[in-house]
């Protein structure tokens, strides 16, 4: 095990105990410990700890008693950030099931895929998706939905709502649909919570973007050690106020901006969707001092022209991942707020974090130190031969927050672990290395490599280098076919509004040509309007780069 970060440790122990019961129990804790903190805040309106409590506690017992649900069913939520995302959460734990939380921007039959995978009978869902689930209930094994109007929990609030917030309840009278409130306020008794440390409790799925999406079985016990990792680790007090801006369904924001508030008895103001404006004025409001969130969020935040330091002085914490924050938007940030941004470094099959930067010493654009209990090394991807300082190969991961495996997955589980020294390792398929002093940082995914003549290119080191140009906001590199390079390296940007239509892309290529190595820079620049994202915030570089082969093949067919 690697101890070489050890030196820059924060002022805490190095290995944590893991409670030994399940998430739930943590909002129950919460509830007796605090029943009038304020739990969620949501556009105006509120929920204590003793309302979030109950009528977790009268969801469950609708679930057991009305639709059947048994213990260890999987059970579908699918919906955007909303207090019910977070009842609905914990009310599929309290009746003893597992939750299988899906982006709420799939399509109907990308989600039926889903719920065939896992077998589901019963989902609680947003009522704006009705249309995609409809379809579903001849077609798969789902049988009952309950339909939640986010306007039910919502109050006077001037700022922007969206317009699947404002929209007023929908009656539903078919056979297998429920009304998320005619649920609860049936108030129906829950049976024993008899879930163990060991039992599942979510599963989550991986993106499929090289392949078909994986359920991630994640225990109570996995989940428990990332949410109280991150509670230690930003310094979180039962006071604490978190701005919630991630996706819950996935991992990141599930653990950062919902599991670890709930442990602390701390407070969610939730945000359905993400709007830079509205982020400044709840922040203001309700004095947020940790804020979870990631490199595109923030590059539009401090983009905001009508920023001011002291609409967001309450701030002590921002963190983040996915994918790297660029080194100009992080000094930006740090003359606004002054803090550092601390970045972290995880998966899906990790439920969240593996690596943490220190908050006392953290570097940028890194991934950090190895979290709590966690032995994490690089390889040479290939062989499986373990490299050292500075050498470049896989990342690979042993720690307490590892999934059990792949849910029906037999093949892929099988490809995804490795022993070594007598423990098991998840591969993580990235690229990276450690420095001598045990911080880790990503090259890049190992499929996103770009071969340029026989050179290795790696589209984040570019991209980073294009962020200190003062004219780009964003920009995405991807390897574009090249006749005689076999690939070449484009790069998509878009600018800062004050520099539109006042730089050209050549500018931006001489620029690059002269802050790069030859193999390096990009050697055709696209200006964009905006990039094709997923829902959790991250640059769809893989579109990009298939409408780049599409071009180049339409070309050569003429």
């Amino acid at each position: 095990m690697l101890t070489l970060h050890h030196e820059h440790w924060p002022n805490l122990t190095k290995s944590l105990s893991v409670p030994e019961t399940s998430l739930y129990e943590n909002l129950q804790v919460s509830a007796k410990r605090y029943p009038e903190n304020l739990a969620i805040q949501y556009y105006g309106n509120s929920l204590t700890y003793r309302e979030l409590d109950e009528q977790v506690t009268a969801l469950a017992g609708y679930l057991q008693q009305k639709l059947g649900v048994n213990r260890g069913e999987k059970v579908l939520l699918f919906m955007q950030n909303s207090p019910q995302f977070v009842i609905g959460f914990y009310a599929i734990l309290r009746a003893n099931a597992v939750v299988v939380p899906i982006n709420p921007m799939l399509t109907a039959n990308e989600l039926s895929f889903y719920i065939k995978d896992a077998e589901m009978k019963t989902a609680l869902v947003g009522q704006e998706l009705y249309e995609k689930v409809k379809p579903l209930y001849s077609s798969t094994s789902l049988e009952n939905v309950v339909y939640a109007a986010y306007s039910d929990y919502t109050g006077e609030f001037s700022g922007d709502v969206p317009q699947e917030v404002e929209a007023n309840r929908a009656v539903f009278t078919e056979e297998g649909h429920h009304i998320w409130m005619n649920a609860i306020e049936a108030n129906l008794q829950p049976g024993e919570h008899t879930t163990a440390a060991n039992d599942l409790a979510v599963l989550p799925y991986t993106s499929g973007t090289t392949g078909l999406p994986k359920g991630c079985m994640h225990t109570n016990h996995s989940v428990q050690s990332n949410t109280v990792g991150a509670f230690h680790w930003a310094s979180v007090t039962p006071n604490s106020v978190h701005l919630m801006t991630l996706p819950l369904f996935h991992v990141t924001g599930m653990i950062h901006s919902m599991h670890m508030p709930i442990y602390s008895g701390g407070s969610m103001v939730i945000m359905t969707r993400w709007n830079r404006e509205t982020a400044v004025k709840l922040i203001k409001q309700h004095l947020c001092t940790h804020w979870c969130a990631i490199a595109t969020m923030i590059v539009d935040f401090v983009s905001n022209s009508k920023l001011k330091k002291e609409d967001i002085a309450s701030l002590t914490y921002l963190s983040g991942g996915g994918a790297a924050l660029p080194e100009a938007v992080g000094e930006k940030l740090f003359q606004l707020t002054g803090l550092r941004f601390v970045e972290g470094y995880g998966l899906s099959e990790t439920i969240a974090q593996t690596h943490f930067n220190p908050p006392q010493r953290p570097k940028m654009q890194c991934l950090g130190l190895p979290s709590f209990d966690v032995d994490s090394r690089i390889i040479d991807p290939a062989s499986g031969k373990e490299l050292g300082i500075g050498e470049v190969g896989e990342i690979i991961v042993n720690g307490p927050q590892v999934m059990v495996g792949y849910y029906n997955r037999d093949d892929e589980n099988r490809d995804s672990f490795l022993e070594l020294d007598g423990k098991t390792f998840f591969r993580t398929g990235d690229i990276g290395r450690y420095d001598e002093e045990g911080y880790f940082f990503i090259v890049d995914r190992v499929k996103r490599m770009i071969n340029a003549s026989g050179f290795k290119v790696w589209p984040t080191e570019v991209e980073s280098y294009l962020y200190k140009h003062p004219a780009i906001q964003q920009a995405c590199v991807v390897g574009v076919p090249d006749p005689r390079r076999g690939e070449s390296v484009k790069a998509f940007v878009i600018l800062n509004e004050e520099y539109e239509g006042k730089v050209k892309e050549e500018e931006i290529v001489e620029w690059a040509k002269e802050h790069m190595a030859a193999y390096k820079y990009p050697r055709e620049v696209e200006f964009k309007h905006q990039f094709p994202m997923t829902s959790s915030g991250k640059i769809l570089w893989r579109q990009l780069q298939e409408e780049e082969k599409q071009k180049a093949g339409n070309i050569q067919l003429k």
